[in-house]
């Protein structure tokens, strides 16, 4: 895997500090649950590695991947608390999943079937949850098919339902109506479950959203993702406040110039100057994971002001415009996502001059732009 120098102009890094207070947050919306931390997607940008081994030292001892591959990295690297893959598995993956103690969640029948059929006879029961469909129109066991899949005997061995979830599709939406139906149909599954006697250990529901709006989302079990990072997608949700970005795009200006009124800046002309311009180069660019939809929209701070991006977004530079920021030079600190004085740019400003989600940004940040990990 590609290393890049720790002297590289363009850095990320990592507060660690506000990863444990976000973690708390957690525990105090959710006192009576289990946390599942997830960490797919390179824990949303942040580093699987690392963000794992912090959360290992703030005590939370499950884990949730997308894929095999994500979980066997994790493995390779040393974890050996519960990882769970919660996204879609194949049968030729079985053998990798049982290989590495990876736990699946499972969304038919037949997978059910083919994976008792992977695990080794004679070994303790392999635990493995179920995915429920309530809403989400994805990936899960329809309500009126599971009374049949969990009679079935290999979830009494070689099997273990350890156990049983499912996903909310809206819980982010002002509007609660989906989400209030979507857990009356998952409750009325716990509790013919409850009719016919049988105990699932971990119930779990409630995403980042639902931890924070949702009460009646939190079972035993619930799965923080994005908020661990400091970010929600709710709208005027006060509770929401007191997550903490833990994230800091910096880049390092790399050279200066002026430009007279009329000139053009990057690719295809799209900056005309209307006036003499200084102009700075940055060293990073969407190789990086700054998108090409910041040409001529997004903002980054130098000299604890906001500057706009002129020209296109180049794939290893961009460009902006100084003028109005007095005594800008070479090697000075440029901030793409963090603070600098009183001014602070997050990856949803970034999310919302590209019309994504903060998700997309922290998840794009490349594997050129290394991360490095503090303690504020």
């Amino acid at each position: 895997m590609y290393q890049p120098s720790e002297s590289s102009p363009t850095s990320a890094s990592v507060d660690l500090t506000a990863l444990a207070q976000n973690v708390a947050l957690v525990r105090r919306l959710a006192p009576h649950a289990d946390v599942l931390a997830v960490v797919k997607a390179n824990a949303y940008g942040h580093g699987a590695i690392e963000i794992t081994g912090a959360l290992q030292q703030l005590a939370v001892r499950r884990f949730g991947v997308a894929t095999v591959d994500e979980g066997v990295a994790l493995r390779q690297a040393g974890i050996r608390d519960d990882i769970v893959v919660l996204g879609a598995t194949m049968p030729a993956q079985f053998s990798d999943l049982v290989a590495h103690r990876l736990t699946p969640v499972l969304y038919r029948a037949d997978l059910v079937q083919a994976f008792a059929a992977a695990v080794e006879t004679g070994i303790a029961p392999y635990p493995i949850h179920i995915k429920v469909e309530t809403g989400m129109g994805r990936l899960g066991v329809l309500p009126h098919e599971l009374p049949e899949l969990l009679s079935r005997s290999e979830l009494r061995a070689p099997l273990r339902l350890e156990g049983l979830m499912t996903h909310l599709a809206d819980a982010d939406n002002p509007d609660a109506g989906q989400t209030e139906e979507q857990l009356a149909r998952f409750q009325q599954v716990l509790n013919q479950i409850q009719e016919r006697g049988l105990a699932i250990p971990l119930i779990h529901v409630a995403n980042s959203a639902g931890i924070i709006k949702y009460p009646k989302s939190l079972h035993s079990l619930v799965r923080p993702g994005i908020m661990l990072y400091g970010y929600h997608t709710l709208a005027n949700h006060t509770q929401g406040h007191e997550l903490q970005p833990i994230l800091t795009w910096k880049t390092t200006i790399a050279h200066m110039h002026t430009i007279p009124p009329g000139s053009s800046v990057s690719y295809n002309r799209t900056f005309i100057a209307a006036r003499t311009t200084h102009v700075a180069v940055l060293p990073v660019g969407y190789a990086d994971g700054y998108n090409r939809l910041l040409s001529n929209r997004g903002q980054v701070l130098i000299g604890g002001r906001r500057v706009p991006v002129i020209g296109r977004v180049c794939m290893d530079m961009t460009m902006v415009d100084v003028t109005d920021v007095r005594a800008v030079q070479v090697g000075q600190e440029a901030i793409l996502i963090g603070q600098q004085g009183m001014e602070r740019i997050t990856a949803a400003d970034l999310a919302a001059w590209q019309q994504t989600i903060p998700y997309e940004i922290l998840c794009a940040i490349g594997p050129r732009v290394p991360r490095r990990y503090r303690h504020s």
